[in-house]
C-alpha cells in the first residue's frame, strides 16, 4: 500500500469499523473481542507491511495507560474492599508462581537459558479483565468471584511488567545484583502506590476547581492528568502503570464534577485504544512464523492452562476461605489479553537474541489460551457451580444531565430488587429522603413517566435526582 495521508486515514477508519463490528459479534461467538481484533490485524498485514516493534510498543503503552485508567475509574472501592486480600495475593504471589512454573517449561520446550525461559513466563503471567468478562455472556458468576477476578486482572499488570523489565536487565547484564532487584521492586511498587494516591487526590481537586468553559474539556483533562502521572512516575523509575490504576480508583470513588461525561468518554476511548492496539499488534505477526512455533506454542498454552495457572492460584489462595470449585474456576478464568502481547514486544525492542521467537510463542500462547478458555468459560462457571441465580443487577441504561455537572445534586441509577422495600409499592408509598425526586422509570424497553400512583416492580430501573451528600451517606 502506498502510505499517503489519504490511505493512512482510510486505513485507520477501516481499523475502527472492523473493531466495532468485531466487538458486536464477539459475545455471540463466545470469544473475547481481542481475538477478533488481532485476527483483523493479521488479515490486514497481508496488504500492509508493518514491522516497527518500537512504534507498536509506544502505541501499546499509551493504550495500556488509558485502559488501566478506565478500569480504575470503574472500580468501586466498596466492592473491592471485602476481597482485596485474595485479589492482591493473586496479583503478586500468583503472578510470581505462574512466572516460575511457565519459565521452567519454556526453558526446556524452547531450548532457552533459565533467565530467558523465566522471561517468557513473566510475559504471560498476568490476566486480562476485559477478556474474562467479555465472554461471560448471560452467565452470572458469583459476585465475590467476579470481583476477585476483576480486581486481580486490573492490579496484576504492574507485577508482570516489573518482572519482564527486570529479567531483560538480568539477561543483558548477567552480573546484575539480585539484591538490587528486590530493592527495585519495593521502590517501584511503593512509589507507584504513593504517587498514585497523591495524583488521584490532586486530580480530584483540579477537576472540581478548575471551572472550564466547556464540559467536553473535563474528560480530556482527566486523560491528560493520567498520562502526566504515568510519565512523571516512570521517569522516577517507579511503576507508572500502578500509579495510573491507583490514581483512577481514587478519582472514580470521589465526588466528581461531570462524572458521567468523564466516565463515558474514557470508556469509549479505552475501547478505541484496544481496537487499534490489538490490530497493530496483529500486523506484527505473520501466520507462517506462527506455524513455525506451533507445537511449542500448543505445549506451553496447555501447560499454562492446566498446570501453571492452577498452581499459581492454589498457592496464592492457600489461606483463603474459597473452596476448591471456586479456585478451579478462577484458574480457568485467567484469560490473557493486552499486557502479555505488549510485553512480548519488549524483547524485540531490546534486541534480545531470541526476541522474535519469544514474541511469536507468546502471541501463539495468548491467542490459543484465550480462544479455548474464552469459548468455554460460561460452561466452566456452570460445571464448577459458581453461577448465581437471578438476573444481572447491572443495567445497560445510562442518563446524563450536563447541566447539573457543577451543582450539589446528582442523577443516580437504582434497580429495584425482589427484596427491596420499594418492590410492588406505588411511588407515593415509598419513603424517600427529603428533596429526592424519581425522574424516570425504565421497565424492559419502556420509559415510564413516574407519578405518585405508578407501581414499582422488581427489575425496574429508576433514575433518581438526589443531593450529593445524601448519595454519599
Amino acid at each position: 500500500m502506498n502510505f499517503t495521508i489519504e490511505n493512512i486515514v482510510l486505513l485507520f477508519s477501516i481499523l475502527l469499523l472492523v473493531g466495532v463490528i468485531s466487538a458486536k459479534f464477539s459475545t455471540r461467538l463466545g470469544l473475547p473481542s481481542l481475538v477478533l481484533f488481532i485476527a483483523a490485524g493479521m488479515v490486514l498485514n497481508q496488504f500492509v507491511f508493518f514491522d516497527n516493534a518500537w512504534l507498536a510498543q509506544l502505541l501499546a503503552t499509551v493504550a495500556l495507560v488509558i485502559i488501566l485508567f478506565e478500569g480504575g475509574l470503574q472500580t468501586k472501592w466498596e466492592s473491592v474492599k471485602p476481597v482485596y486480600k485474595p485479589s492482591l495475593s493473586l496479583a503478586t504471589i500468583g503472578v510470581i508462581v505462574t512466572t516460575l512454573t511457565v519459565g521452567i517449561a519454556a526453558k526446556f520446550v524452547l531450548d532457552l537459558t533459565w533467565a530467558e525461559g523465566i522471561l517468557v513466563g513473566a510475559i504471560v503471567g498476568s490476566t486480562d479483565a476485559a477478556a474474562v468478562f467479555s465472554v461471560l455472556g448471560n452467565k452470572n458468576v458469583k459476585r465475590k468471584l467476579a470481583t476477585v477476578l476483576e480486581a486481580e486482572s486490573a492490579s496484576n499488570d504492574p507485577m508482570a511488567i516489573f518482572l519482564t523489565i527486570s529479567l531483560i536487565q538480568v539477561i543483558q547484564s548477567p552480573s546484575f545484583d539480585p539484591l538490587t532487584l528486590v530493592l527495585s521492586f519495593f521502590w517501584q511498587m511503593g512509589l507507584g502506590l504513593f504517587f498514585g494516591i497523591l495524583f488521584g487526590i490532586a486530580s480530584v481537586w483540579i477537576i472540581n476547581k478548575i471551572n472550564l468553559d466547556s464540559s467536553g474539556l473535563y474528560p480530556v483533562l482527566s486523560i491528560a492528568l493520567s498520562i502526566f502521572a504515568f510519565s512523571v512516575v516512570t521517569i522516577m523509575n517507579a511503576s507508572g502503570f500502578l500509579a495510573v490504576y491507583v490514581m483512577a480508583i481514587v478519582i472514580g470513588n470521589a465526588d466528581l464534577t461531570y462524572r458521567h461525561s468523564i466516565l463515558g468518554f474514557n470508556e469509549g476511548l479505552a475501547w478505541m485504544m484496544q481496537m487499534v492496539m490489538f490490530m497493530i499488534l496483529g500486523l506484527l505477526v505473520f501466520p507462517s512464523e506462527l506455524l513455525d512455533v506451533a507445537w511449542q506454542g500448543i505445549i506451553l498454552a496447555v501447560f499454562l492452562m492446566i498446570v501453571a495457572r492452577p498452581v499459581g492460584v492454589f498457592v496464592s489462595l492457600l489461606f483463603s476461605k474459597m473452596n476448591v470449585r471456586e479456585k478451579l474456576f478462577i484458574s480457568w478464568a485467567g484469560l490473557k489479553g493486552a499486557v502479555p502481547i505488549i510485553l512480548g514486544t519488549y524483547p524485540l525492542v531490546e534486541g534480545l537474541e531470541h526476541g522474535q521467537l519469544m514474541f511469536n510463542v507468546v502471541f501463539f500462547v495468548v491467542l490459543l489460551s484465550t480462544v479455548i478458555q474464552g469459548a468455554s468459560i460460561s460452561k466452566a462457571a456452570e460445571l464448577f457451580g459458581v453461577t448465581r441465580t437471578g438476573k444481572k443487577t447491572e443495567s445497560p441504561h445510562s442518563l446524563e444531565l450536563i447541566s447539573i455537572g457543577k451543582t450539589n445534586s446528582e442523577m443516580v441509577e437504582v434497580r429495584i430488587l425482589e427484596e427491596s422495600a420499594a418492590a410492588n409499592k406505588r411511588i407515593h408509598e415509598v419513603d424517600l429522603p427529603p428533596k429526592t425526586l424519581i425522574t424516570a422509570v425504565i421497565r424492559g424497553d419502556q420509559l415510564i413517566t413516574p407519578e405518585g400512583s405508578t407501581k414499582l416492580f422488581p427489575e425496574d430501573v429508576l433514575y433518581v435526582l438526589v443531593k450529593k451528600e445524601q448519595k454519599m451517606n
